[in-house]
C-alpha cells in the first residue's frame, strides 16, 4: 500500500467521523442527552435513522449511476 492510499484513507475516516458527529449534533440540536426530555430523545433518534437511510440511498444511488 502506498503513502497515497493511506493518506486518503486517513482522511476519508476522519471527514466521515466529522460528519457523523455533526449530525448526531443536529439531530439532538446541541442538547446532552441527559438533559433532553423523552419525546426529544426520540426524535434525535429517528432523525439519525433518516440520516442513515439517506446515505444508505445516496451510495445506492452512486453504484447505479456507475454503469
Amino acid at each position: 500500500m502506498n503513502a497515497n492510499r493511506l493518506v486518503n484513507m486517513l482522511v476519508r475516516r476522519l471527514l466521515n467521523r466529522g460528519l457523523n458527529r455533526g449530525i448526531n449534533y443536529a439531530a439532538r440540536r446541541g442538547k446532552a442527552p441527559a438533559k433532553m426530555t423523552p419525546e426529544e430523545r426520540a426524535k434525535a433518534q429517528s432523525s439519525r435513522k433518516m440520516s442513515n437511510r439517506a446515505r444508505q440511498a445516496l451510495r445506492l444511488g452512486r453504484r447505479f449511476t456507475r454503469f
